[in-house]
């Protein structure tokens, strides 16, 4: 394996919904993913129907760059997910952006998976 650098200017893939897109970056065998998510979106609404899952069925580490999002899992917990928050969100989960501001965060894990177009897990 050879050095490598991507810029996030510069996507190796971007998956596209309504209210949002998921941009994939390949770097070293690796994937990393950045959601750009409106005011408005959610999940179950957004990409769900996509996915053909009542909940995202993807688990995610990552980290928010912008805004604040929720995390409701099927037990009825939820997590408010804030700028500078380092996250996990195990599958089985629905998610909506709060407030009037994008919500963006970088996926360290479970990006891949993610909005996939022949991908049912979410």
């Amino acid at each position: 394996m050879d050095i490598e650098l991507r810029n996030l200017a510069d996507p190796t893939e971007v998956r596209t919904f309504e209210k949002g897109r998921f941009e994939l970056y390949e770097v070293g065998g690796r994937t990393l993913g950045r959601a750009t998510y409106e005011p408005g979106w959610r999940w179950t609404e957004h990409v769900g129907p996509t996915a053909g899952t009542d909940l995202c069925e993807v688990g995610h580490v990552g980290l928010v760059i912008s805004g604040q999002a929720v995390a409701k899992m099927a037990d009825g917990r939820e997590l408010v997910m804030r700028t500078g928050d380092f996250f996990y969100v195990p599958p089985g989960h629905d998610s909506w952006v709060v407030g009037d501001e994008p919500y963006v965060s970088l996926h360290i894990v479970g990006g891949e998976d993610y909005a996939a177009p022949s991908d049912s897990a979410g």
